[in-house]
């Protein structure tokens, strides 16, 4: 039986060796995101909790987010009493809770995807996770309802959350400083809203 030659041996050594370490990465990868989904799944009460003030600026309303009690709606004023969000961190990652300042009341979607306030925001229906989006805006997904975004029409009133998607005008956010006040967490950004953004957002068409 005659010799391979040294290089091919070689050749043959060096691809087993990559073929191994790829293997290795993709487990460790998949490994990473199951440690990951499985951390976001269930509370943590071991991680440290952030609580942060701020409004959500709808980008299909012009106004921002209020919580008046059970009833929700995008149609509150800039520095409004109702408007100021009390924002959560519910586990690993980006779950959070969102709850009004004034009224006490969480957002929730109940499993017919409509939005309605709840005093008590244990439920996994309260649960939201925060995407951020290429254009710099914020979507809020259901952690319990996959694909079902927080919503509102023009009007200002809720959307289904079995008629939303993540490219709609009427599901993206931004989040922003209560009037006046200055933010106490300087790694936190908001984005500032101008007449500008206004007027483009106005000229956009939006899906209902």
């Amino acid at each position: 039986m005659p010799l391979l030659p040294s290089r091919f041996i070689y050749v043959c050594l060096h691809f087993l060796v990559l073929y191994f370490q790829v293997q290795e990465s993709q487990q460790t990868s998949a490994d990473f995101r199951v440690y990951v989904e499985n951390r976001t799944g269930t509370p943590d009460d071991l991680s440290r909790k952030q609580i942060r003030i701020y409004q959500l600026y709808s980008r299909t309303t012009g106004k921002h987010v209020q919580i008046l009690g059970k009833r929700i709606n995008a149609n509150g004023d800039d520095g409004g009493k109702y408007a100021l969000l009390v924002v959560e961190t519910e586990t690993f990652g980006s779950h959070i809770r969102i709850k009004g300042k004034e009224s006490g009341y969480y957002i929730c979607m109940t499993n017919k995807g409509k939005i309605i306030g709840k005093l008590q925001g244990k439920n996994p229906e309260c649960v939201f996770v925060e995407e951020v989006l290429e254009n710099n805006y914020t979507a809020l997904v259901s952690a319990k309802y996959k694909g079902w975004y927080l919503g509102f029409n023009r009007k200002g009133r809720p959307k289904k959350g079995s008629r939303t998607q993540q490219n709609q005008q009427e599901v993206h956010f931004m989040k922003r400083h209560p009037k006046g006040k200055v933010d106490p967490l300087p790694e936190f950004r908001f984005t500032t809203v101008t007449k500008r953004t206004r007027r483009a957002r106005r000229l956009k068409p939006s899906s209902n």
